[in-house]
């Protein structure tokens, strides 16, 4: 019997395609780099990383090994969070001069919760082309693994580190129905899970996506009344980086609503409106700035 013949491409000629394909001077190229996993880079960053005139990274250290491992070598140009003003004046006026300049963070995509935003938008405020190389993503990544249910998710990324700041970004986001997506360092991982637990409702699922892509990769799931104890049991939960992903407020019911005017209404007829909305915001956990608006309404109506 005649053996049968592959038509399926090989790695190579995919790599030739891609090799082919049209990458302009004078671009700054957003690259996304690996979250872990060093097999995670695609075949466009590779190439774009290899035609590169300079690469513009957070960490030149972190870079230089990242670009070994790929038997890259590159003149790289430091653009952290300090120094990204000065940086992107550098690299303004070498995408001027037709260079191509390859644009990375320690890990995953630049300027989401990683330096790289404000050199984008000062490229961009000078006229000059921005072209993404999607790849890794640590909160897309804990997203598909997280099996929460539901078709919006807010990025939050990293709390305030101090309590009454942490405190009041959750209040803003208490009455959000989207998925909350959190990044988290280890050693702030418990104060976050407490505060989480006093502002949010116990009932929410949460799910813990740690060290994703890595050795000790860890995704787990579980009521928000149920996380700290999760955390506690074993210390080694509470080592390496956090995806948080916190359930959306469920949306109030149409009871829900008519009581709050109720008592609304009720408050108005022996306070001022301020006064009003501000009991009843405390009463029935709905937002103060939308009540007051609906008690002047209901002032004006009268």
């Amino acid at each position: 019997m005649p053996q049968s013949t592959s038509t399926a491409p090989s790695l190579d000629s995919i790599m030739q395609d891609v090799a082919h394909q049209v990458y302009p001077p004078s671009t700054l190229y957003v690259v996304a780099t690996p979250i872990g996993n060093a097999g995670d880079i695609t075949l466009r960053a590779l190439n774009v990383l290899a035609i590169a005139d300079a690469v513009a990274c957070e960490d030149t250290r972190n870079t230089a090994q990242l670009l070994h491992r790929y038997g890259l070598h590159k003149e790289l140009v430091a653009a952290h969070e300090h120094n990204e003003r000065e940086a992107a004046e550098k690299l303004i006026a070498r995408l001027q001069a037709g260079q191509r300049i390859a644009l990375v963070s320690d890990a995953g995509t630049p300027a989401v919760s990683d330096p790289g935003a404000r050199i984008v938008d000062a490229v961009r405020a000078a006229g000059l082309r921005v072209m993404p190389l999607p790849g890794a993503s640590a909160a897309v990544s804990a997203l598909s693994a997280s099996g929460l249910v539901g078709d919006r998710f807010l990025f939050a990324g990293f709390l305030p580190a101090k309590a009454k700041q942490r405190e009041s970004a959750l209040l803003e986001l208490k009455d959000v129905a989207a998925t909350l997506v959190f990044y988290e360092a280890p050693h702030r991982i418990v104060d976050t899970v407490d505060a989480l637990c006093a502002t949010l409702q116990g009932e929410r699922q949460v799910v813990f996506a740690r060290e994703l892509t890595k050795l000790f990769e860890e995704v787990h799931r579980c009521r928000l009344s149920e996380a700290r104890a999760w955390l506690d049991a074993d210390p080694n939960r509470q080592k390496g980086e956090f995806v948080v992903l916190v359930e959306g407020a469920a949306p109030a019911s149409e009871e829900d609503d008519a009581e709050a005017e109720r008592i609304l209404a009720i408050l108005l007829a022996e306070c001022p409106v301020k006064q009003a909305a501000s009991l009843a915001a405390q009463i029935t956990g709905k937002k103060k700035n939308a009540l007051y608006d609906r008690a002047l309404q209901m002032k004006g109506d009268r």
